[in-house]
């Protein structure tokens, strides 16, 4: 890890004026250190040499002043490190939020997302400990070291040369420090990345895994991975310590150079004990920053050791050509314009439509085709050729100007009126009328759901979803209703309910893109697109198990960014 990271304060940028702070504070303290250092030796001197305790009074007073403004500064100085950290953290994950949004689904869906999880939580929250001590010791240490060794050169040279020729030993010590703990630091956080996936991935599929009776052998992975994570971090324990131990003991040994060094000199006669004591005070206090540098070090290395996922997406943001900021806020049409969709090695047939107000299109066709894929490249979440187009405007994707309800329904642990008014004011019979209109009137709003909608059937879960991107379409006034088989996992009654409601948003002059491989939805479509399969049964399997891990990646914090857009 380099001392600083020119990464970290570039993209946290309030890190900068506490650092300011933090210098002008560390400024006042070197002062203050060598007014008290002086002041009190004078006190002492003068007191062994005999003289009258009136005329120690004022060295007295001053250091005792000095002491409590020291005190002073040093609490002024863990307020400013404390709010500026706090500060500089909470850029940094506005920073990575706003860079995630901005890179999109589809860079997402190349990422374990429980390890990116971890890394904004808890990584960026470590990091607090990198801006609130380690870069104000930093800063403390380029002040003050030079300034009180100053002082101890001026007072005796010779012991401002031994401060001079002992203190790089300590530097070196910490580089070989910090290669090793950087090693172990980055292994243990690469584990706990590790541990969370696999927690999450265990917790998503226990349903399959306990009717299949695997659910122990998960639970012993997820325990082995436990163990890997205690093992590491018992190691980096042993590292810092041990360290911190090297770093005490070196400081202990230069300390003790020097004041050996005064003491034969006193008993020479070649030091006033006036200069002797007055560098003795010094010396520790030359030594102390550099020692605690090493400590926050090791305290602010985990935090560290969690960005580079950080960074690697913020880069990823700042060289992109930024598609959103090319993308109208609203349109009433849409389309889709020769586009073909590439889904890892395959390329799936060339597509043309388009979905005007007032409009149902239906897309259908055989299963692995490459409906959902289209509307995975519509709405952002897929690589494509050919142009998307709102109004006539060739845009990156139509999110802005779309409700849309996929396969997975991805809800959140909460109300399911928490659920159908996700990122919009709550609005309770706006909210009953969508689960009136999706099928749902049987499902009371204040029905409260586990993670993952836990507490409700897949149809049930389904017409949620549904009845979620009517009320954002009502709501926030979305043009166009994209549905993705919407009616895969309800009755044939509940169907029909469902394609009535879509009859009735169209005829009230919303486009409908309809994506079902129902024969009953042609009843209800002013147009129908039937794709046709142009490869082979096995290439179409492959691409149906990457639309599917693609969509595993269009989860709840991509629908919650999409219902605040």
């Amino acid at each position: 890890m380099k001392p600083v990271d020119p990464r970290l304060l570039r993209y946290a940028t309030a890190s900068r004026g506490f650092l300011a702070v933090t210098a002008a504070i560390v400024l006042a303290q070197a002062g203050v250190i060598t007014g008290f250092a002086w002041t009190l030796t004078s006190a002492l001197v003068g007191a062994i040499q005999g003289q009258p305790l009136g005329e120690l009074w004022g060295y007295v007073g001053a250091a005792a002043s000095f002491a409590l403004l020291r005190g002073l500064l040093i609490a002024a100085s863990e307020r400013t490190s404390a709010r500026g950290a706090a500060a500089a953290s909470a850029q940094l994950r506005e920073a990575l939020v706003a860079a995630v949004a901005r890179l999109g689904p589809n860079w997402l869906g190349g990422r374990n997302a429980a390890a990116l999880a971890v890394t904004a939580g808890h990584g960026l929250e470590a990091l607090d400990a990198y801006f609130g001590r380690y870069l104000p010791q930093l800063v403390a240490t380029a002040i003050t070291m030079p300034i009180l060794i100053g002082a101890m050169t001026l007072a005796d040279p010779l012991s401002g040369l031994t401060v001079v020729l002992t203190i790089p030993l300590i530097p070196l010590f910490m580089v070989l420090i910090g290669l090793a703990t950087r090693g172990v630091q980055q292994k243990q956080y690469g584990t706990l990345g590790r541990l969370a996936a696999r927690f999450a991935d265990t917790v998503d599929g226990l349903g399959t895994l306990k009717a299949f009776g695997r659910q122990h052998r998960a639970a012993d992975s997820i325990e082995a991975v436990t163990r890997d994570y205690k093992r590491e971090t018992m190691t980096v324990l042993r590292v810092s310590f041990l360290s911190g131990f090297a770093l005490e003991f070196l400081a202990s040994i230069s300390v003790a150079i020097v004041a050996v060094t005064i003491g034969f000199r006193l008993l020479a006669g070649d030091l006033s004990l006036l200069v002797g004591l007055f560098v003795l005070l010094l010396a520790p206090e030359a030594y102390l920053p550099l020692r605690q540098v090493g400590v926050q070090f090791h305290a602010a290395s985990e935090g560290v050791a969690a960005t580079e996922e950080i960074f690697d997406a913020l880069d990823a943001a700042r060289t992109s050509q930024g598609p959103d900021a090319a993308t109208p806020a609203r349109g009433s049409t849409i389309a889709l314009e020769r586009v073909r969709v590439q889904r890892a090695e395959h390329v799936l047939p060339e597509v043309s439509l388009s979905v005007g107000p007032g409009q149902i299109v239906l897309v259908t066709g055989p299963s692995g085709v490459g409906k959902s894929s289209l509307v995975a490249a519509l709405l952002g979440f897929a690589s494509y050729d050919g142009a998307v187009r709102i109004d006539g405007a060739v845009v990156a994707h139509a999110r802005a100007s779309t409700a849309w309800a996929g396969q997975r329904p991805g809800l959140l642990a909460g109300t399911v009126a928490d659920n159908v008014a996700l990122g919009s004011v709550v609005d309770a019979a706006a909210i009953g009328a969508a689960l009136c209109d999706a099928g749902a009137a049987d499902i009371d709003p204040a029905t409260t759901l586990g993670a993952g909608g836990v507490g409700l059937s897949g149809g049930e879960a389904q017409r949620v979803a549904v009845a979620r991107a009517l009320y954002r379409a009502r709501v926030a006034g979305s043009p166009v209703l994209v549905l993705d088989e919407p009616s895969s996992a309800l009755d044939a009654t509940t169907e029909a309910h469902l394609w009535a409601t879509l009859r009735r948003e169209a005829d009230a002059g919303r486009g409908v893109l309809l994506v079902s491989h129902r024969r009953s939805a042609r009843a209800i479509a002013d147009r129908v697109v039937a794709l046709s399969p142009l490869f082979s049964r096995e290439v179409a399997k492959s691409v149906a198990s990457e639309v599917a891990r693609a969509t595993i990646s269009v989860d709840s914090r991509i629908v919650g960014a999409e219902v605040r857009s």
